[in-house]
């Protein structure tokens, strides 16, 4: 693992913890993630932590794990089910 010199991790570490993701076009995620899994393959539309305007991922493979830190993850343009945001 990658540890800053305070032994805390870092976003080259492995995450430590998971959630849920609900998509939602109108409510950020309780936090920024540090990946996302998909369970189910499809397009995924979110805002980047740092953006303010959405993107779209297409034909994301099912059990693909995507290295993106994500405040929201939209309902409108993603068709992927089963996300859980890595931290």
């Amino acid at each position: 693992m990658t540890y800053t010199s305070n032994g805390k991790s870092n976003l080259e570490s492995p995450a430590t913890q998971a959630f849920a993701i609900t998509p939602s076009d109108s409510t950020d995620l309780a936090q920024v993630t540090r990946a996302i899994y998909t369970g189910t393959g499809g397009d995924i539309t979110c805002i980047l932590a740092d953006d303010t305007s959405s993107v779209t991922f297409q034909f994301v493979p099912a059990g693909a794990i995507l290295p993106l830190r994500v405040k929201r993850i939209l309902s409108t343009g993603t068709t992927s089910s089963g996300m859980i945001g890595l931290l």
